[in-house]
């Protein structure tokens, strides 16, 4: 085989490789016009290397913000360095569609970019050179990492059959609230909740009817607060909420709107009808509080008086008054 012969077969087989191989592989000149366009571009675009060939790239891909690309192109010409982009930046640079099996829930072909200036003889850059690698599985199951992580979370502070904050969760946050009041000293109220004759209901109807009115009393209180507002169970029957930047005058507002709800509506399971109430205690912080578990035990004291009293009833902790 003469020098020749051998050379030409190597540069068949070069072009083979490069047409063939699993990446896109995109040439453009220095007026963005496509040089090279190979099989897997032809595959995912649609589009023929004759197609595209010195045509400029943009009009026939009108999802490439033009201004964004020519900014990173040009420093790549004149710098004659690399440049990247990943998926976590821009999910893709071409708006292929994802035909991959196993993450077939993806909407597009996630894309990792690397920008390669081409030099001539001379040593000035003259193309660009552009590989596109589809990592649509690997951002799939990162993707899907980060929402197992977050409902993980979701469900690591949250009470299973009322869906409010855990015990654990909502005491970090009363905590960090009677840290910031110690800096701002701005007014916030804790509410504590307690159903009322709760044990005659499971002892009445059956804890599963018992576990319909925990739920129903974790509705109306999910339906009453603020995004602000951190709302949480105590434990059993109990509740708390903690109303951020609120004075007690509002927070006494707050509590007997929702006691005067709770108190009308009516708890349905099949063909039982339950009514039921609760008492409420409120206690602003203030100097005569020094801990936060000092503020549990003052809101604590005032839901005992609204039992003491009668039940079914708003009382402010005993050292307050509006």
């Amino acid at each position: 085989m003469s020098l020749e012969t051998s050379q030409i077969n190597e540069l068949h087989w070069l072009m083979e490789m490069l047409h063939t191989i699993d990446v896109g592989l995109v040439v453009l000149d220095r007026d963005y016009k496509v040089q090279i366009w190979n099989g897997f571009m032809e595959n995912h675009s649609g589009l023929l290397p004759r197609e595209v060939k010195d045509k400029v790239l943009f009009p026939l891909f009108d999802e490439i913000p033009e201004a964004w690309f020519k900014r990173k192109a040009e420093s790549v010409f004149l710098l004659k360095n690399k440049a990247f982009t990943i998926w976590e930046q821009r999910p893709y640079l071409f708006k292929f569609q994802n035909y991959r099996p196993i993450t077939g829930a993806a909407d597009y072909m996630y894309q990792n970019t690397t920008f390669i200036p081409l030099m001539s003889a001379t040593g000035i850059v003259t193309h660009l050179c552009l590989i596109i690698y589809d990592v649509t599985d690997n951002a799939s199951h990162k993707k899907d990492l980060v929402k197992a992580n977050k409902e993980l979370a979701i469900l690591s502070q949250t009470d299973g059959l009322t869906k409010l904050f855990n015990r654990t969760h909502w005491e970090h946050c009363l905590q960090a609230e009677f840290k910031r009041w110690i800096r701002s000293q701005n007014p916030s109220c804790l509410v504590m909740i307690d159903i009322d004759h709760f044990k005659d209901v499971n002892d009445t109807y059956g804890h599963v009817v018992g576990d319909e009115v925990i739920r129903h009393i974790s509705g109306l209180i999910r339906h009453h607060v603020r995004e602000t507002d951190v709302s949480g169970r105590y434990g059993g029957e109990e509740f708390v909420i903690l109303l951020a930047d609120t004075p007690l005058d509002n927070g006494k507002i707050f509590a007997e709107r929702l006691r005067e709800e709770i108190e009308k509506s009516v708890v349905k399971y099949n063909d039982i009808d339950v009514k039921y109430t609760v008492s409420i205690g409120i206690a602003e912080i203030d100097n005569s509080i020094e801990s936060y578990e000092a503020w549990i035990e003052c809101a604590d004291a005032a839901m005992y008086c609204s039992k003491d009293n009668g039940r079914n009833q708003t009382s402010l902790h005993p050292k307050q008054i509006i």
